[in-house]
């Protein structure tokens, strides 16, 4: 029993990597929150209504989006500190002496941490994204006022425009050319507190440089006879890059939902690459993190004085570093169209994968 996969060894391996992922996960999760939190009330500054129960709101919204994006990088610091400790104590060097090699200590933390991956893409992801969402409109209301917002859904494309005093609801049950020709168009017009003034009913809307222009309108006010034009122009301040800025972010959809809203986007016209690389990064996550358990054994499983430690966190904060600008370096090539999306969402995986088990092969058989 002390060999196998359930063994009292493994067990106890396997409660201390536990025990330090989640240490090093609420020790981040309070630096970022804290630091995030301290930004957000910058930006607040001289906004009367961002107050700061507000801002505290915003705050705790946003984290647990920061904390997944940050999650490989709990699994590095952690691994490597529950490594170290063990290695320190010489723990792992009775349970080497005992015949375990390197991989049967792994076996237990690497199903661990591939279990994690799967966890948080289902689970912690879709948490994430919905405290996100609710972190955007805060931050549109109450920081960036913006009037523009559009959203895709099943029924077509939905998109608002104005200020206070006048707002229009488009809806559009088909999209072309990434926003800028709708067809089937219906107007909503509101002015004030919500007060509707109107609708407009046109075949066509074209995007032009300060308005829309709408083909075949018909025109509906309250205590007005009907209108019909064959041309009628409404202002506005969009632009082509401003409404593919502001439909749904990625970030804001979960696992469940990227597949079905990237097939919207694409029959809507609009870029989906975007969207195709967080999907494909989520599925990597668990591959990722694995391949960050097996870089931190290599630097942390033969490290024991103040030395070793020392040049152990060192290591890891910079292979933490590396690994965030790979990362980046990659998916601006492939958002950028250099490279297949899907092959930047998972070369960082791979490339860190390849080195964790190259790296653990040399030091074992050494």
């Amino acid at each position: 029993m002390f060999r196998t996969l359930t063994g009292t060894m493994p067990r106890y391996i396997s409660r201390q990597f536990l025990f330090w992922i989640i240490f090093v996960f609420f020790a981040l999760s309070f630096l970022f929150a804290l630091f995030d939190f301290v930004e957000l009330m910058r930006r607040a500054s001289g906004k009367a209504d961002a107050s700061f129960s507000i801002i505290l709101q915003m705050s705790l919204a946003k984290l647990p989006h920061l904390l997944q994006d940050i999650f490989p990088f709990v699994m590095l610091f952690g691994s490597i500190v529950a490594f170290w400790r063990l290695s320190k104590t010489s723990e792992l060097v009775i349970a080497r002496a005992a015949g375990f090699s390197a991989w049967q200590i792994l076996r237990l933390p690497i199903v661990l941490a591939f279990g994690i991956g799967v966890l948080q893409i289902t689970s912690f992801g879709p948490f994430a994204a919905q405290m996100y969402n609710q972190f955007e409109q805060l931050e549109n209301e109450y920081l960036k006022r913006g009037g523009e917002r559009l959203s895709l859904s099943g029924t077509g494309l939905w998109l608002r425009q104005g200020n206070k005093e006048h707002q229009e609801v488009i809806h559009a049950q088909v999209a072309l050319d990434g926003g800028k020709r709708l067809q089937r168009v219906t107007v909503y017009q509101f002015e004030g507190d919500n007060n509707y003034v109107g609708r407009i009913d046109a075949q066509v809307a074209i995007l032009f440089e300060g308005h829309w222009t709408l083909r075949n309108a018909t025109i509906f006010k309250p205590n007005t006879p009907l209108q019909l034009k064959s041309i009628y122009r409404i202002p506005t301040t969009l632009t082509s890059k401003k409404i593919e800025d502001s439909y749904n972010s990625e970030d804001t959809l979960s696992f469940w939902v990227l597949p079905d809203f990237i097939k919207t986007l694409e029959d809507a016209g609009f870029d989906a690459s975007s969207h195709k690389m967080r999907l494909h990064s989520l599925l990597s996550t668990p591959f990722l993190l694995v391949a960050m358990v097996l870089i931190a054994a290599t630097f942390s499983m033969r490290t024991s004085n103040r030395r070793g430690a020392t040049f152990t966190i060192l290591s890891g904060i910079a292979c933490g570093f590396v690994l965030y600008f790979f990362t980046n370096v990659v998916q601006a090539l492939g958002l950028s169209t250099t490279i297949p999306v899907w092959i930047a969402a998972w070369i960082p995986a791979i490339v860190s994968l390849m080195l964790g088990i190259t790296a653990l092969l040399h030091t074992e058989d050494g």
